[in-house]
């Protein structure tokens, strides 16, 4: 009875190891601008619709994570936060819904942003690397080059997302995202980014702390505020970088 629970978690384990062995050189190059930005005193922030907000999510106000990631919420396609859920699938096709968050955010030429978006194919995810490019920003894509070249875009350009950014990683799911399929079942099911996509941001936070120690600078990192003096610890330093993080 547990065969296709298996079958799931052997399936992503093997995406994680092509990650390992194919990604490394894009993680690397994305955690060079990070570090820059770190260095030179910009800021960093991240963006995905709906699902793909969750790995964000999973970076900010974190134990053990880079303070320096602010993350950008859509109304409406920031997670899953309307009811009915499914307007968030048309919320996230609007055209010129990035230009106003974008425009009401402190994200600022010589900044990066990482997007995340798992087809690469709607308005909003493109839009928004498109706009973001034009203002001089960096732009981080993590996609699913396999999903995002295996449909059109839904965006007036013809193109997908990835076509706008600085640095593309991949999250290696298929087509439609799920992995599994059993008789009885008409699609297939349990889908993968979650996990992969959460997986990368993770590396690439890992090598941009790596990074900035190779530069001699101690990277801001949160401690677990339910450790003894954790609270207190991370009050300093977000104190001494109060100008760079947003969501307090």
């Amino acid at each position: 009875m547990t065969s296709l629970a298996r079958e799931y978690l052997d399936g992503v384990t093997d995406l994680l190891r092509r990650i390992a062995d194919e990604e490394m050189p894009a993680i690397e190059q994305a955690a060079q601008l990070l570090a820059d930005a770190v260095a030179d005193g910009k800021r960093i922030f991240a963006f995905g619709c709906t699902h793909s907000s969750l790995p964000i999510q999973d970076l900010v106000y974190r134990a053990g994570g880079l303070m320096l990631i602010n993350p950008i919420f859509g109304p409406g396609i920031a997670s899953l936060d309307i009811q009915p859920a499914t307007m968030s699938s048309e919320i996230e096709r609007l055209q010129g819904y990035a230009r106003i968050l974008l425009d009401n955010n402190p994200i600022e030429p010589g900044d990066v942003l990482i997007l995340v978006s798992v087809s690469g194919r709607n308005a909003v995810p493109v839009e928004m690397a498109q706009l973001a490019q034009e203002r001089g920003i960096k732009v981080i894509g993590l996609t699913s080059r396999v999903y995002t070249e295996a449909f059109a875009s839904r965006h007036p350009s013809g193109k997908k997302m990835y076509e706008f950014t600085d640095v593309v990683l991949d999250n290696k799911v298929n087509a439609g995202d799920a992995m599994l399929e059993a008789k009885g079942v008409p699609q297939k099911f349990c889908p993968a980014s979650g996990v992969t996509s959460i997986a990368v941001l993770h590396a690439l936070i890992a090598a941009t702390i790596e990074e900035l120690l190779s530069r001699g600078i101690t990277p801001p990192v949160f401690l677990a505020g339910n450790v003894d003096g954790g609270m207190e610890y991370n009050a300093k330093l977000i104190e001494q970088y109060k100008d760079r993080i947003f969501y307090m």
